[in-house]
């Protein structure tokens, strides 16, 4: 993988790039669709290439739970499986691990859990964690971490900063393929001191690449974007930094500002089959009556594929239905204005007007607010 930063804006952290791997190029900053199960929900490669995502993540545990990444391997890998020809990143499964297994045991050799599908007891630990990650053939693969709980006390995110940095030699010790990234996970909680120590940690260990984990587990936007602030300055610069599991419109707006440059989240297929849409003024609630006879398209300002073709009328009949290209349309829509806000960010960054763009995402969605409430 290379990476080069092609502009940095003049008044903020905020800066665009290129990221080189086996499978393409893509710019940054840029927002990777979340694949889970080697599928991005209700959308074919095809919706995702159209929609202008150029990367995707999938997700290891639960790939090695079903159906296995050696059964991938043996049928030429995870981009042939899904037939998916731009770039992959897989993450460690800690995060899930932590979130969705029972019954978990931790020590230095990984973690002991049995599987949310069939109570089946498995160990994955750095070894296992990168072992299916060269299975699977992503592009960039991820170290394996503890994600800690929020809140947690100061001697637990220390004791786990500990097994993170260690977990992550042991990465970096036992890959075998030289055409997959490794990024390393900057742990620590919401502590600035212990962010700073696992950032120290890895950077000493060389990573291609840095991701901020731990986030958005209940902490709020403005806790948020100081431990941001607080990792940003202990990264080197010629390294992409990957924000994990954030995905709010906005959030993706500030942290960009801050200097990071991908993202992952499953909000706008998650929101897309939930009904709730996203445009440049705010979102939209499809389910709303108010939307029956309304023959506009969703956002006046997109021009994907959804928007072209069908109103908010429609999408409305279709959702209310149950129809399956409810949430077909719906995702294509939302993928859509999320590549679509990465590239317009982009632009701005190269066009040195990012400060502009930011108080022009703000202002719309206020105006829109003010709108609602005349009203009334």
């Amino acid at each position: 993988m290379e990476f080069k930063i092609t502009h940095s804006s003049g008044d903020c952290r905020a800066r665009a790039g290129i990221i080189k791997t086996p499978h393409g190029s893509f710019e940054t900053p840029v927002f990777m669709p979340v694949g889970t199960q080697g599928t991005v929900k209700a959308m074919s490669p095809e919706d995702l290439s159209d929609a202008d995502a150029s990367i995707i993540l999938a997700n290891t545990y639960h790939l090695y739970l079903r159906p296995g990444a050696h059964l991938i391997r043996r049928l030429g890998g995870l981009h042939r499986f899904m037939n998916w020809k731009g770039a992959i990143l897989t993450d460690s499964g800690g995060f899930q691990v932590y979130s969705l297994a029972r019954l978990r045991e931790i020590s230095e050799r990984g973690v002991v859990f049995q599987s949310h599908i069939d109570g089946s007891k498995h160990l994955i630990g750095p070894e296992e964690a990168i072992d299916i990650q060269e299975a699977l053939g992503a592009d960039i693969v991820m170290a394996f971490d503890e994600c800690t709980p929020y809140p947690a006390d100061y001697d637990y995110v220390l004791k786990s900063v500990g097994l993170t940095s260690l977990w992550a030699r042991r990465c970096m010790d036992h890959r075998k393929r030289e055409d997959q990234a490794l990024f390393g996970i900057v742990q620590g909680g919401m502590y600035k001191d212990l962010r700073e120590k696992s950032a120290t940690e890895l950077v000493a260990m060389n990573f291609d690449g840095y991701a901020l984990g731990g986030l958005s587990v209940g902490e709020d936007a403005v806790t948020r974007q100081r431990v941001i602030d607080d990792v940003i300055d202990f990264l080197p610069v010629n390294a992409p930094v990957y924000l994990m599991g954030v995905g709010k419109p906005e959030d993706l707006v500030e942290a960009v500002r801050r200097g990071v440059d991908m993202f992952d989240c499953v909000m706008p297929t998650r929101n897309a089959r939930n009904g709730t849409l996203f445009t440049t003024i705010g979102r939209l609630n499809i389910k709303n009556a108010r939307y029956a006879e309304d023959d506009r398209p969703i956002d006046e300002r997109c021009n994907c594929y959804t928007c072209v073709n069908y109103s908010r009328a429609y999408l409305r009949h279709l959702f209310m239905a149950k129809e399956i290209l409810a949430y077909r349309l719906n995702s294509i829509h939302n993928i859509s204005y999320y590549c679509s806000l990465m590239s317009r960010m982009r632009s701005a960054i190269k066009d040195n007007n990012f400060d502009h763009f930011y108080s022009e995402f703000y202002e719309l969605k206020q105006n829109r607010i003010d709108q609602e409430e005349v009203r009334g």
